[in-house]
């Protein structure tokens, strides 16, 4: 099949066919893995369009076409790490630059912002984005950036993406969107103005926690440039491998994110309705902050759901995520199977306690990640883990 018309296919067969080709010398059908340091050269400097694998991979390549495909972008980046791909967007700024962004924020990205780029005179706000009307009071001569998450980790806010744009595009600045607790399956933040998506691909484009990778799609050819260059030259490329394995995975994203979506308002519906249950976080409820926002901007509401419990403290909070017997007490999420996560002391415990505790990151707050299992076991699931608290 050629791909030269991939822009007018559906999402399900862009994930299986866009960007990649069968491969010329046999006729695999899966892209092969270009387990290599380096090319061979005709001659000094000329070469097929490959020198050295740190600046390009051919299965890399497939994978990166691949991903823009999906976001509707012209460009796409694939780094180590999700942390390499922001840390790329970071060091399109300089000394003095300063950053808008969100008060609610994966704890990573927080530590990065402030422990590594900070101490280099870049300035970091954090404020509240569930009115991006609020962006405007922190916008002066040396504002360079927006970078939002939508929806939030790990309180699930939704963020206005077109009405970011519009303030970036007025002000002459970046926006930056990470996209990855939507996948580009429910969101894509590129047709509604943004001007930078990032992925942490580990998460729903993986799909199967076997991988870790960062991804940034751009339409702009300056900023790809200078993306290229960052990529390039600080070297957090991911392996051939990895990138089989991703390209492996998205073959099924739009089938998993269904599944996804299913389970998870199902979780979410459980849990609004539990008496130890104090509070829920899920975008596709109505009384959820913005959630006419999210119905506008996104496809369905995901499978990540939040929730604090019942006049819980620490111990009990601990006990109770450690009692599940199909959800597994684990960081990450977005693969196939379900996860708990303890936000406070496991992805962002980076934050400091006060900061975390103003936007609802309290000590017994608990994220799931709902996979893709039969719904009756996850429900099961939680009901003997409510049991454990009685």
């Amino acid at each position: 099949m050629s791909n030269q018309d991939f822009h007018h296919w559906g999402f399900g067969t862009k994930a299986i066919h866009a960007g990649v080709e069968p491969d010329p010398s046999t006729g695999a059908i899966m892209t092969p893995i270009f387990q290599t340091s380096t090319y061979v050269q005709e001659s000094p400097g000329k070469h097929k369009g490959y020198a050295y694998a740190r600046g390009k991979n051919p299965t890399r390549d497939a994978l990166q076409r691949n991903i823009a495909a999906l976001e509707n972008g012209k460009h796409c980046l694939c780094f180590s790490s999700g942390m390499g791909a922001i840390d790329a967007v970071i060091k399109l700024l300089k000394p003095g630059d300063e950053v808008i962004t969100g008060n609610d924020l994966y704890g990573g990205s927080y530590r990065m912002f402030t422990k590594i780029f900070e101490p280099f005179g870049i300035r970091f706000h954090f404020i509240d984005l569930s009115d991006a009307q609020n962006i405007k009071k922190y916008i002066n001569s040396n504002t360079r950036l927006i970078w939002i998450e939508t929806p939030t980790n790990p309180t699930m806010q939704i963020v206005d993406i077109e009405a970011c744009s519009k303030i970036a595009k007025e002000n002459n600045l970046i926006l930056a969107v990470d996209n990855t607790f939507a996948s580009p399956y429910l969101q894509n933040p590129l047709a509604l103005g943004a001007d930078i998506v990032m992925h942490s691909v580990t998460k729903y484009l993986g799909g199967h926690s076997d991988v870790v990778m960062g991804a940034l799609v751009v339409n702009r050819d300056d900023l790809y440039e200078k993306l290229a260059f960052i990529q390039n030259s600080c070297g957090a490329t991911p392996g051939p491998m990895d990138s089989f394995l991703v390209l492996r995975g998205i073959k099924t994203l739009h089938l998993r994110m269904e599944r996804h979506c299913e389970n998870g308002k199902k979780v979410a519906e459980f849990l609004a309705q539990h008496p130890k249950v104090e509070k829920v976080y899920w975008p596709g409820f109505p009384t959820h902050p913005n959630h006419s926002i999210a119905k506008k901007q996104m496809k369905n509401f995901g499978g990540m759901v939040s929730f604090a419990l019942k006049s819980a403290d620490l111990e009990t909070t601990f006990k109770f995520a450690s009692s599940f017997k199909v959800f597994s007490l684990a960081e990450s999420l977005g693969g196939v199977e379900s996860l708990i996560n303890h936000p406070a002391t496991m992805t962002h415990a980076s934050i400091p306690k006060a900061e975390r505790e103003k936007v609802g990151v309290t000590d017994n707050l608990l994220r799931l990640s709902v996979g893709i299992e039969d719904i009756d076991d996850l429900l099961a699931d939680l009901k003997q883990a409510f049991d454990t608290l009685s």
